[in-house]
Formats: structure tokens, C-alpha cells, sequence
């Protein structure tokens, strides 16, 4: 009886010694996944929401710098600005018709300054 009570206290504490070092063991898993987490907010940040908040500050500028006599694409269709106003653009179209629509639709502008030469474009290439 004497040897089966020093058995069980000997096979109790090695399972408290044991369970002491599986603890310290996950304190370190811990760490890991805090630093998987870290990473992974890290790689998020540069790959989703930086180049979002680049694109969308320089479509904001673009629609700042409207002007009447542009060319804008604005959901499919394509118009000159005829006019502006504090949310919306009307447009002309090519039939003389006009559409009011919101600024925030505008996708794509073509101003004076885009349009160049294709002889200019190609200039630094063939030295004309």
C-alpha cells in the first residue's frame, strides 16, 4: 500500500512539473502568434489600405481639377464638362445632348495637356 502511495504522489507531481513546462512552452506560442498577428497587420497595411488611399487621393485631386473643356468618362459615357457645380458636372455629349452627373462618377479625364502629338510621343525614340 506504502509503494502505491509513493507511486501516485511521484506520478502527481511529474504531471505538475509537466504541466508547469507545456505552460512555459505555450507562453512562448504567445509570443508567436503576437508576432504572426503583428505581420500579418503589417503585410495588410502595405498591401490593401496604403496603395486604397493613394488611388483614392489622387482621384479625389483629379475630380478637384476638373474644368469646363475636358473630356471625362463618367460611368461608360464620354462627354466635354460643360459646366461644374459643387457636386455634379454636366456634360456635353457628342450629339449636343446634355447629362448632369455627380463628380464622385467621373473615372477617367482627358484634358488639353493629354493630348499631344503622336509625333512628340514618339520623339525620344526616332531623335525627330
Amino acid at each position: 500500500m506504502r509503494n502505491i502511495l509513493t507511486i501516485l504522489c511521484t506520478l502527481v507531481s511529474s504531471s505538475c512539473l509537466f504541466a508547469e513546462d507545456a505552460s512555459a512552452k505555450q507562453g512562448g506560442g504567445y509570443m508567436q502568434s503576437l508576432i504572426m498577428i503583428l505581420l500579418a497587420i503589417v503585410f495588410f497595411y502595405f498591401i490593401l489600405w496604403r496603395p486604397e488611399q493613394k488611388r483614392r487621393k489622387a482621384q479625389q485631386q483629379q475630380r478637384a481639377s476638373l474644368k469646363p473643356g475636358d473630356k471625362v468618362t463618367a460611368m461608360g459615357i464620354v462627354g466635354t464638362i460643360e459646366s461644374i457645380e459643387e457636386n455634379t458636372i454636366v456634360l456635353k455629349n457628342i450629339d449636343g445632348s446634355k447629362i448632369e452627373m455627380l463628380k464622385a462618377a467621373v473615372t477617367e479625364v482627358k484634358n488639353d495637356a493629354d493630348k499631344e502629338p503622336i509625333s512628340s510621343r514618339w520623339a525620344f525614340l526616332f531623335g525627330i
